[in-house]
């Protein structure tokens, strides 16, 4: 089975994005399509984090929230988080509530920052776009990780962030456009660039 199906609209796509209302808007109109911005790609990093272990339609549901309770995602804001600020987090019923992730998001914003003088997140990231892929056909052909979400993992580790293991930044790079795991025949596969 390829994993495609084919909507009541008529237009073919990944079989996970007709679950639900929320995952077909995402499918159609986010997933895959380029990222750019510091802001914009803390933003997914941490969402990819808090997911880990979890099902994305519960971050995709609590999205605004998180934007709520994390500033706007402005890196600035959220590296200068107290104790104060992680216990309010801890108490907020709107995002998912785990402490390991929480200071994750707080020392991944104070990393993002270091990375300035550096070139960026941006950068860094975009920099780990493979050369060459070759979009699946299939569920079956679908990956968890690349060599470049391992070294990306690698890098950004190096730079000070956590909870960034390959398989999350492999999540991250398909979210971000970085590469196009839409499946073949599907109407966004091959989406802009």
């Amino acid at each position: 089975m390829s994993g495609v199906v084919v909507g009541t609209d008529g237009l073919a796509r990944c079989a996970w994005a007709g679950s639900s209302p929320d995952y077909l808007e995402y499918h159609d109109l986010e997933w895959g399509v380029p990222v750019h911005g510091e802001k914009a790609l803390y933003e997914r990093i941490t969402l990819e984090a808090f997911q880990s272990g979890l099902a994305w339609i519960t971050i995709l549901r609590k999205r605004e929230a998180f934007r709520t309770a994390f500033a706007g995602f402005d890196p600035e804001a959220v590296a200068a988080f107290d104790d104060a600020d992680r216990e309010r987090l801890m108490a907020d019923a709107g995002i998912v509530r785990n402490r390991l992730k929480v200071d994750a998001a707080i020392a991944n914003a104070r990393a993002v920052l270091g990375l300035r003088e550096q070139g960026g997140l941006e950068d860094l990231v975009w920099s780990h776009r493979p050369e060459q892929h070759t979009p699946p056909r299939s569920t079956a052909e679908l990956r968890a990780t690349s060599p470049e979400s391992v070294a990306l993992a690698k890098a950004l580790k190096k730079a000070g962030f956590v909870f960034v293991g390959p398989t999350t930044m492999y999540a991250a790079m398909q979210a971000c456009g970085l590469v196009d795991d839409h499946l073949v025949g599907c109407h966004r596969a091959g989406g802009p660039e």
